[in-house]
């Protein structure tokens, strides 16, 4: 039915391309964590990713959810999840990933909501680096990923979704999110394709 009614089409890569990684944080990939789940292969295919982003020298990009201890900044978000609350900085919670560390020159953008651009310079940074194509990973594919999707796009950004690299709490609405993504703001792709692009990208 998308197909039919002229949804789904393809915007592909460009010509500069930068990895965001989305909030793969201690607080999300810890179980131990009331918002944490189980992201260990998601977290190892977005590794992968940006193993060859760092060999190309290409802008990689990461976030985080933290929040002042008052929560002040988390406005009426908090109301509807409390458990946010864990996320404040000085946490070890809001600290990316171990498997994922940022290196010299990444830089981890610290933000209070769903959307990777809200509230952050990652857009203007980006349009810096002369960057045309978001390669999105991270978490939550139904909350941050698709809010950033969406807000890449709004940006002019030829905006591709890692099927590998990106993970829910619940598999339907990972699922649900991904088709929709698919048909209106984002190409989802499969980590091979990312893979071929950035192997075939001239050194």
């Amino acid at each position: 039915m998308y197909q039919q009614r002229g949804f789904a089409h393809r915007v592909g890569f460009g010509e500069r391309p930068a990895l965001l990684i989305i909030d793969f944080i201690k607080g999300f990939t810890d179980t131990e964590c009331p918002l944490g789940s189980n992201l260990d292969a998601e977290v190892a295919a977005t590794g992968q990713l940006l193993g060859l982003f760092r060999e190309h020298s290409l802008p990689v990009h990461f976030t985080t959810t933290a929040y002042d201890e008052a929560m002040v900044a988390a406005g009426v978000f908090v109301k509807k999840v409390p458990s946010l609350a864990h996320l404040k900085f000085g946490s070890k919670w809001v600290e990316i990933d171990d498997r994922l560390r940022p290196v010299s020159g990444e830089v981890v953008w610290a933000k209070q909501y769903a959307s990777a651009f809200f509230g952050t310079a990652l857009g203007s940074a980006l349009a810096a680096q002369k960057v045309d194509t978001l390669i999105v990973t991270g978490c939550t594919t139904s909350g941050c990923v698709r809010a950033s999707a969406v807000d890449s796009c709004q940006h002019g950004f030829r905006t591709n979704v890692v099927r590998e690299c990106v993970g829910d709490r619940s598999a339907a609405a990972h699922e649900s999110n991904l088709n929709d993504l698919d048909a209106k703001y984002a190409d989802v792709v499969s980590l091979e394709e990312v893979v071929s692009l950035l192997n075939n990208l001239p050194r």
